[in-house]
């Protein structure tokens, strides 16, 4: 598989995004909470499966050679992933805090934030699918399938960001193209972020068990911090948690199954 082979793969995350703008074009309001928890609790199956099986199990193949110390690398990754997210988080506004109503200037300042923070959010987001296609090339043991299946789980997840995005936007008075626009750019930085790391990737690899777990740790965290008390919330709190068992068990009969 050549580089330019990868390249509607690491796309994908992106497409989830846009197709979430885009329904500024339909609604009014945002998404029901019965679609939101679906959407949120599948996708947070997906992650952590792949965060597994993707991420985390190729990585300790990779340093086999240590033998039962072979964790460490894994282990040090993720927790690299898991702090550099806490400190976004630390720096700026947590998705749910940047939604709160206003209205006028106040609300777009609000969104303003919200649109940064999904921004930063996205970056190791993209760095994930990176890493991951980084691990096709170079026949680390992660296959071409499950790094589809994970960007795949990352598109879904974006699809409220986008959604989320482009929606306050409208209602604090722009027009609806131009929130659409800002919604769809909003995810531009993981298919940036994951080709900076494909470029690097010949550089990476005597690293690249560190890079897979921190990806497996960015990605945990999101999902530890962000989409399973989102999927909770409405009035179905049950059905998040039964389509995250879904989404987990989806992906890891695709893995199992296709590697």
């Amino acid at each position: 598989m050549m580089l330019w082979d990868i390249i509607p793969g690491i796309t994908v995350p992106f497409l989830g995004t846009a197709l979430g703008a885009g329904c500024v074009f339909f609604m009014r309001g945002g998404l029901c909470d019965g679609l939101r928890s679906a959407l949120t609790g599948f996708a947070a199956g997906v992650m952590t499966a792949a965060s597994v099986w993707s991420l985390l199990l190729p990585a300790m193949e990779q340093a086999s050679d240590m033998g039962r110390l072979a964790f460490l690398p894994a282990a040090a990754g993720f927790w690299a992933g898991v702090l550099f997210l806490m400190v976004l988080d630390r720096i700026i506004p947590r998705l749910r805090a940047c939604g709160a109503e206003g209205a006028g200037p106040a609300r777009l300042s609000r969104t303003g934030m919200l649109v940064l923070a999904v921004v930063l959010h996205n970056v190791p987001e993209g760095m994930a699918v990176g890493v991951a296609y980084a691990g096709v090339l170079s026949h680390s043991g992660v296959t071409a399938s499950a790094a589809l299946v994970l960007a795949a789980g990352i598109a879904i997840q974006n699809f409220p960001e986008g959604a989320i995005i482009s929606l306050p936007l409208r209602a604090a008075g722009m027009r609806t193209g131009r929130a659409f626009l800002l919604g769809v750019l909003s995810g531009a930085v993981e298919p940036a972020g994951a080709v900076l790391v494909l470029l690097a990737a010949r550089v990476l690899v005597p690293v690249q068990p560190y890079f897979l777990s921190f990806a497996a740790g960015a990605m945990i965290w999101v999902v530890a911090e962000e989409l399973v008390p989102a999927m909770h919330e409405g009035e179905r709190p049950d059905l998040g948690a039964l389509l995250f068992c879904g989404g987990f068990t989806v992906m890891m009969a695709l893995d199992v199954a296709l590697s």
